[in-house]
């Protein structure tokens, strides 16, 4: 018996609620394994590899490389040559193994995507989350068919992530042109509807292929389109990270009143410090930096400054102070502007710090770091200076209170010990939630981070 099977984006948890089909790895007549890698998908938070729920051959791929789909969507359907499983049917144990008793627990799954995962030795596929999928689905039409016969509005479509960020820019969600699919209102919609910008014609989507991904107007998976001979433009399409990027900066830049303020240091002696912990055989192996010592310097700070180490909760009218520092390190990648956390980086000696911001910053620029790795950060480091900047302005990272940029480190001339001397200079720039954090704590908090820079032993009165 041969039944037709539909796969569906899942959940992938971290509050995600849509990502970019960036490749198939299979093809519509291939026979696919259970857990089979059948596509790679890509989210804010990372690439991630999407295992078939069934085992049997593919019959339809139902969405283009480079189209952003929204959690629960038919990605492509499997021919599965297997009875249907009844729903309360007990799968057959492995041959040679027991049956399991009654009220015994369930049997250890498989470490999958979210969303999926067989028994261990068993065949059986999860058709109770399939069924259950189907119903909601069916059981939703239904009832926006009870209200329009009612009489009642249906109101419109839209996720909670979305529905929140329009509470907080004030936007009214029944005036928003809606742009997603099946008249679903994204997150760019909200965003577009507080900048007032014009909704263009082929930016509605009638099904899951968006007209920006049709043959001839744009590359898959976010490359740009080959332009016709002559014109001297080219388009591309704005998806994964570049996209939630953002639509992430918009809604910091509505939603958090930014101020900023900058230092100027003499590090030099924090240079000399480094020199000797890098001849120090027991801290060989270590990749001991400047961004190290920085970071180390936030972490001490932020125990005589806990106001920058906060979230302004619009929706509980609270202040909530966090008593640990998970730390964001700003990456650019391949794939846009990532943010790995180092969890509990207030806990972490130079060294262990020294190979955690090392570790992750590597993970991101290869594309490896998981959807955890992303999330959770308290506080953020950008290190500007890599690309020869002195100093900029950063935007927040949306939730939190604070983000330091260090520009680059300049060799000048510079007052020392009553005298002129050439010396090494870095500038860092602090943006701050003007809510949380008044600019005389702001400056507090920079002077204290540069003075560990520039005199490392002062780092002993805050410890």
């Amino acid at each position: 018996m041969t039944t037709i099977e539909t796969v569906t984006l899942p959940d992938l948890g971290e509050g995600l609620t849509e990502s970019d089909l960036v490749e198939w790895v299979v093809a519509v007549g291939d026979t696919v394994a259970l857990n089979q890698v059948v596509a790679e998908v890509e989210t804010v938070k990372a690439l991630v590899q999407l295992p078939s729920p069934y085992a049997g051959v593919v019959a339809e791929l139902l969405v283009e490389p480079g189209v952003t789909v929204p959690v629960g969507t038919a990605l492509l359907t499997i021919a599965v040559e297997e009875p249907a499983v009844a729903e309360d049917a007990q799968p057959a144990a492995p041959e040679g193994t027991a049956a399991p008793e009654p009220g015994a627990a369930a049997p250890e799954r498989t470490a999958v995507l979210v969303g999926y995962g067989p028994l261990v030795g068993s065949s059986a596929r999860p058709l109770r989350r399939a069924r259950s999928a189907q119903w909601a689905a069916a059981h939703a039409g239904a009832q926006e068919a009870r209200l329009a016969l009612a009489g009642r509005p249906i109101g419109p479509k839209v996720l909670p992530p979305v529905r929140k960020l329009a509470h907080d820019l004030g936007v009214d969600l029944n005036k928003v042109e809606w742009s997603g699919t099946d008249g679903m209102i994204t997150r760019e919609d909200v965003l577009r509807a507080v900048s007032s910008a014009p909704v263009a014609p082929d930016a509605r989507r009638p099904d899951a292929l968006s007209a920006a991904h049709r043959p001839g107007l744009a590359g898959p998976a976010g490359r740009p389109a080959e332009s016709p001979p002559g014109q001297r433009e080219t388009r591309t399409p704005v998806a994964g990270v570049r996209k939630q990027t953002a639509a992430a900066m918009v809604a910091s830049a509505f939603t958090a009143p930014h101020a900023s303020t900058s230092l100027t240091v003499d590090v030099t002696p924090t240079l000399e410090l480094l020199t000797e912990l890098r001849r120090d055989p027991s801290l060989e192996g270590h990749r001991l930096t400047i961004l190290t010592v920085v970071a180390k310097a936030v972490t001490l700070a932020l125990r005589v400054h806990p106001a920058l180490n906060a979230h302004w909760d619009e929706l509980a009218g609270e202040i909530v102070q966090y008593d640990y520092v998970h730390l964001g390190v700003a990456v650019a990648t391949p794939r846009g502007l990532l943010v790995p956390t180092v969890k509990d980086a207030d806990r972490m000696r130079l060294p262990e710090l020294a190979d955690a911001v090392a570790a992750l910053t590597e993970a991101a620029r290869s594309g490896t770091t998981t959807p955890g790795d992303l999330a959770g950060g308290t506080i953020t480091i950008t290190n500007i200076g890599v690309f020869g900047v002195d100093t900029g302005t950063p935007i927040l990272v949306p939730g939190q209170a604070a983000i330091l940029a260090m520009g680059a480190i300049r060799r000048q001339p510079w007052e020392f010990q009553d005298r002129v001397a050439l010396r090494s200079v870095l500038t860092l720039s602090l943006s701050f939630d003007h809510r949380l954090v008044d600019g005389a704590e702001a400056a507090r908090f920079l002077a204290d981070v540069g003075s560990i820079l520039a005199r490392p032993g002062s780092v002993l009165r805050m410890v």
